[in-house]
């Protein structure tokens, strides 16, 4: 049986063979691009379910193809997993800024990419959650309209900053959020915020929750996720 198919964008023929054979054993689906303007040819004409994506390609990078697929608003929710020899926190930071859902460097294991792959293809099947939906997790409860933060049972009193970065944070448990996410979700409320200031609401938050606190885990050099 037919599984999804991914678009692979990578312009070393070894890597790409190599990946293509991996994947191909997993029964996917193989489609691939060698340049970045090849990429985004494929991705306007055909549905890829996924694309795994070089940064370092000839004509247009991998962070400028990812940033044009995410304006494009019948394929702005393909997973993307960046595949790529650039390992810098900075890197890191900015491929994830600018959209893909994940980041592999290179060298790789390939039985870790394919996990990765299915792991992003899974949350692509889950719903969206809204933004005014209730909250409820194992220890902790969360009205947005009501603006209300309960504890094991015990409401705790927030800022509206803080209940912000909380609420994002806890309603997508698992998924690492930058500092620069992090801003984007509470800013334009009348409150400064910073990337460093980011820090400081979560030391602020973790405070408060006691020991909940230690559920909002720091992702070294990327940002911040929730996690029971």
């Amino acid at each position: 049986m037919a599984r999804e198919t991914i678009l692979v964008v990578e312009d070393d023929e070894n890597i790409l063979e190599l990946v293509r054979y991996n994947l191909a054993k997993e029964n996917y689906r193989i489609k691939t691009a060698t340049t970045g303007e090849a990429a985004l040819d494929f991705v306007r004409e055909g549905h890829p379910d996924l694309i795994v994506l070089d940064l370092m390609l000839p004509e247009i990078d991998g962070l400028e193809v990812c940033r044009r697929i995410r304006q494009n608003e019948a394929r702005k929710h393909v997973p993307i997993v960046m595949l790529t020899a650039k390992g810098e926190e900075s890197d890191v930071v900015a491929g994830l800024e600018v959209g893909a859902d994940d980041y592999i460097t290179k060298p790789f294991s390939p039985r870790v990419l394919i996990a990765r792959i299915r792991a992003a293809l899974r949350r692509r099947g889950q719903e969206e959650p809204s933004a005014d939906a209730t909250v409820n997790t194992k220890h902790l409860l969360i009205h947005p309209g009501r603006h209300e933060a309960v504890v094991d049972g015990a409401r705790i009193e927030l800022t509206f900053t803080e209940f912000r970065v909380l609420h994002l944070l806890a309603r997508r448990p698992g998924w690492v959020f930058t500092r620069g996410q992090i801003v984007d979700a509470v800013r334009g409320h009348d409150y400064v915020v910073t990337d460093r200031a980011v820090d400081v609401q979560i030391a602020g938050l973790r405070k408060k929750l006691g020991a909940v606190g230690e559920c909002i885990k720091t992702v070294r050099g990327v940002g911040y996720k929730y996690q029971e």
